[in-house]
């Protein structure tokens, strides 16, 4: 068995060696090539063989040559006087690129390896020298044919001719494409101005270019023009807007200016009338403190007399006791006596006697007992009047009250702006009239502590008559402002005040309607106390404060009558009369206080006569000139102003200090008259 298997094993190994060798025959034989390059092997054929991937060589009978056959760059660069003649003769500087390679066939292989040899088709400056003639040549019958602007303008048929003049027979090699790589006009100065093309270009360059500058500065000047003018522009654009920025800038200055100022006012405004607010609420403070003083006051002299009244009822309560005992003791001695005379007598009437004795104590007792319960009946009678009288006066007082409150709490809405006036010229004159007040009070201090009896008295009592003087007036003056600020208000407020006007009038009606029927209610009452005295007194006492009730409330009801007529004619007046009403009756109320200042300007006048009439009369005065009642006057004006200023003197010594200042300059005024007078008389 092994022996028939043994040839196969050694035919298989054989074959299997027979491959090793074959394989590493290959592999020591076998040449590669890289793409671009083609192998040439000369074998033992007359004809060479061409392989671009691989092929076997054996060593010693075959021949190997390698040939690159990728893309070669040539460049033809023409400058300068050798640069390319175009049409129209102008001369161009141009670079351009070549781009050829051998054919990938095996005859243009061959071809290429005969013409100029393996090494020498793989240099590029042997492709260059080889080629560089005929495609110069060629750029040149190409170039003739475009003028110099269709260079730039038409590059893709001038690289078409270019290609086409050379055409496809290179000896085996295959243009790929042409490139131009630069193109430009060749400078002027590099021009053979003896050669005839290159004149003619000169003279066509310095045609066109002349014009061309000739055009170019105008377009560079207009140029120039347009950016100066459009700077010219911006600037004046930039100044309007600067203009207009600073427009809105001092706008928005003063906007803001009469911003803040009317903020300002407004704050004014709200201050002012705050502190009128504030004013108003301590003058209305201010008066119901006054209010409540004089109600307190009123409750204290309504207590005052309530507490005289119980004295005095408790005095005709003891003066009726002492009466009563009197009464008793006179009883008790007539009836000792009585006795004591019934005694003496003998048996005399004694029965008769006595009897009548006894009717008359008990006479006398009735009637003293009568007259101790009239007594008592009249004082629960005055009592009882007197409640029922203090009730209705406090009733009275406390819807007058009420009502004057209302009237005063509708007048103030109304009257907010008149008041606003009266209120400041009322503070001022009360200030000026609290300071006079009490600067006369300190004069009146300093003078009663300085002064003894006689003149000091007198003068005391003069500055008491200047101050009531001062005073009368002072009120006339605020009295007549009062009433000038009220007529003005009541003029600007116009229908607010009418309506205010006719509720006083009101409040007034409905006062006096309170007074009467308070007072109707007093008499009652007092008739009803009278009455309980006696049927007889008190139906008279009844009568006559019937008839006294009566008459008094026909009177005032005739007076309310009268007046709701009166402000019901003043509603109905039209604006003219009202304010001609309103002025009669202002005209009205300054001659009653005229009249009054005069009537009390007499009673001064009077008071100072005697005043000075004891004052100065042991006094020694000379009066020169005058026969009137001025001369008396001045002088009680002088006396007053010397007064005044000097208490104005010793209470403020600011007024001290400007009243010397005062005094220094006219001295001193009247020093320089008197020195300016000397020369003249001299």
């Amino acid at each position: 068995m092994l022996d028939m298997a043994m040839p196969f094993l050694i035919i298989l190994c054989v074959a299997v060696l027979a491959l090793v060798a074959l394989a590493l025959l290959i592999k020591t034989f076998y040449v590669k090539v890289p793409q671009g390059t083609a192998l040439i092997v000369n074998d033992l054929s007359s004809r060479p063989k061409v392989y671009f991937t691989g092929a076997m060589v054996l060593p010693y009978l075959y021949f190997m040559e390698k040939m690159k056959i990728s893309v070669i760059t040539l460049e033809i660069d023409r400058k300068g006087k050798g640069g390319l003649i175009c049409r129209d003769n102008m001369r161009a500087d141009i670079t351009v690129a070549f781009f050829l390679r051998v054919n990938e066939t095996r005859e243009d292989v061959l071809k290429v390896a005969k013409a100029i040899g393996v090494q020498r088709a793989s240099d590029k400056s042997a492709v260059n020298e080889l080629f560089n003639a005929k495609f110069s040549e060629a750029l040149k019958t190409v170039g003739k044919q475009f003028d110099f602007v269709e260079l730039f303008e038409d590059r893709v048929r001038f690289r078409d001719e270019i290609v086409n003049v050379i055409g496809q027979d290179l000896s085996g090699y295959v243009l790929e494409d042409v490139a131009i790589d630069f193109l430009e006009q060749t400078p002027k100065v590099d021009l053979d101005r003896d050669n005839i093309l290159d004149a003619e270009g000169i003279r066509k360059i310095t045609e066109l270019t002349s014009v061309h500058n000739v055009i170019t500065n105008e377009l560079e000047r207009d140029q120039a023009l347009k950016i100066q003018k459009k700077n010219v522009e911006t600037i004046e654009a930039s100044l309007a807007l600067e203009r207009q920025e600073a427009d809105a800038q001092a706008r928005q200055k003063r906007e803001i200016a009469s911003v803040i100022a009317r903020e300002e006012a407004e704050t004014l405004k709200v201050q002012s009338e705050e502190h009128l607010r504030a004013e108003e609420a301590r003058i209305a403070a201010a008066q119901r403190i006054d209010v409540a003083a004089v109600n307190h006051q009123r409750e204290v002299d309504v207590a005052n007399q309530n507490s005289e009244r119980v004295v005095m009822l408790e005095k005709e309560t003891v003066i009726r006791a002492q009466a009563l005992a009197q009464v008793d003791r006179e009883r008790e001695v007539s009836l000792s006596r009585i006795e004591r005379d019934r005694q003496l007598e003998e048996k005399r009437g004694e029965i008769a006697s006595v009897t009548r004795e006894r009717v008359i104590v008990e006479k006398t007792v009735a009637q003293e007992e009568e007259a101790i319960t009239t007594l008592r009946m009249v004082a629960d009678a005055d009592r009882k009047k007197t409640v029922v009288v203090t009730e209705a006066q406090a009733q009275a007082e406390r819807d007058l009250v009420c009502l004057v409150k209302q009237a005063e709490a509708d007048t103030v809405v109304s009257e907010y702006r008149a008041k606003e006036l009266v209120t400041l010229a009322d503070a001022d004159l009360r200030k000026a009239e609290r300071e006079s007040q009490a600067a006369i009070k300190r004069a009146e201090g300093v003078r009663a502590e300085k002064a003894a009896s006689g003149l000091a008295e007198a003068e005391v009592r003069m500055q008491i008559a200047e101050a009531s003087e001062r005073e009368g007036q002072a009120e006339a003056l605020v009295l007549k402002q009062r009433l000038l600020s009220q007529a003005e208000g009541d003029r600007a407020v116009g229908e607010s005040d009418a309506e205010v006007r006719i509720q006083i009038a009101e409040a007034i009606e409905r006062e006096g309607l309170a007074e009467a029927a308070v007072l109707k209610q007093r008499l009652l009452s007092q008739a009803e106390g009278d009455k309980a005295i006696g049927e007889s007194r008190a139906a008279t006492i009844q009568d006559v404060g019937a008839a006294e009730a009566e008459v008094l409330q026909k009177r005032f009801e005739a007076e309310a009558a009268g007046l709701t007529e009166k402000f019901e004619a003043m509603q109905k007046l039209t604006g003219g009369a009202r304010e001609h009403e309103e002025f009669r009756l202002a005209l009205q109320n300054q001659l009653d206080i005229t009249m009054a200042s005069i009537a009390a300007n007499e009673k001064i006048a009077e008071q100072q006569a005697e005043v000075l009439s004891a004052a100065m009369s042991k006094a020694s005065i000379q009066f020169v000139g005058g026969g009137d009642n001025g001369v008396f006057d001045a002088f009680v004006k002088s006396l007053s102003v010397g007064k005044a200023i000097e208490g104005l003197n010793q209470s403020s010594p600011l007024a001290a200090q400007v009243i010397q200042t005062g005094l220094g300059m006219l001295s001193r005024v009247a020093t320089e008259r008197a020195s300016d007078r000397r020369p003249d008389a001299q």
